[in-house]
């Protein structure tokens, strides 16, 4: 799969995040310019794990964004539809819970998670309506949802040079430093097909979330929403 425009099937998708699995996280890292340490950052202050908390890391890949719920005290759960991705995780951090999961269709029972949080995954998932109900089920009412995601920046011009980085610089970076280059030029079409800022809060909304915001990080290169499930 290599069109973001085509229909986003899950074996496919896991598949191609199977094929760059060991460089992942490098690849990002050399991608972002640096910018993915500071996003992981964001996301770990916004979900605001405590010790005792249960959080649900989506997308979790090989891991490396749950290190930061695990040193807050929070018991984590990183799951991923890519196996090759938890197979690379459970080299690195062997002792994690890492588990393989459709965000359509989480194995957990209802109301299991103070905290679910995805981070650069969600515009992977075949039906972002379902995966958003999804997270909504397995959290505890009051429970909170934080959603790390590439949007659209906000200063028209530095918009015009991002999307031109995207298409024709990012391909040959990829080809020099990833083990798949083909991924990331689905990834960056990805990017640009996802929904801005509003549109990803009204689906949050939709999917019933109460008191949905986002902040812009990086000019809107990368944007955070969060959400809370309504008290019963």
């Amino acid at each position: 799969m290599t069109r973001a425009s085509l229909d986003k099937q899950p074996h496919e998708v896991a598949a191609m995040f199977d094929d760059v699995a060991a460089k992942y996280d490098l690849t990002n890292d050399v991608l972002s310019l640096g910018q993915a340490r500071l996003w992981r950052k964001a996301v770990a202050g916004a979900v605001d794990a405590r010790p005792g908390e249960k959080v649900l890391d989506l997308a979790a890949g090989t891991g490396t964004s749950s290190l930061p719920f695990t040193m807050a005290g929070a018991y984590v759960v990183p799951c991923d539809f890519s196996v090759g991705m938890l197979r690379e995780g459970k080299k690195r951090n062997p002792w994690m819970p890492l588990t393989a999961g459709d965000a359509t269709r989480l194995p957990f029972a209802d109301g299991v998670f103070d905290a679910v949080t995805i981070s650069f995954g969600l515009r992977n998932v075949q039906d972002t309506g379902a995966a958003l109900r999804e997270m909504l089920r397995v959290t505890r009412p009051g429970g909170r949802v934080v959603i790390c995601e590439f949007s659209t920046p906000t200063w028209a011009p530095f918009r015009t040079v991002y999307s031109e980085y995207l298409m024709r610089a990012l391909p040959p970076v990829a080809r020099a430093v990833s083990s798949s280059p083909d991924a990331y030029v689905y990834l960056a079409e990805s990017i640009r097909a996802w929904p801005a800022q509003p549109e990803l809060a009204a689906l949050l909304q939709e999917a019933g979330w109460s008191k949905v915001a986002w902040r812009n990080l990086t000019g809107g290169v990368v944007a955070l929403h969060r959400g809370t499930k309504r008290p019963e």
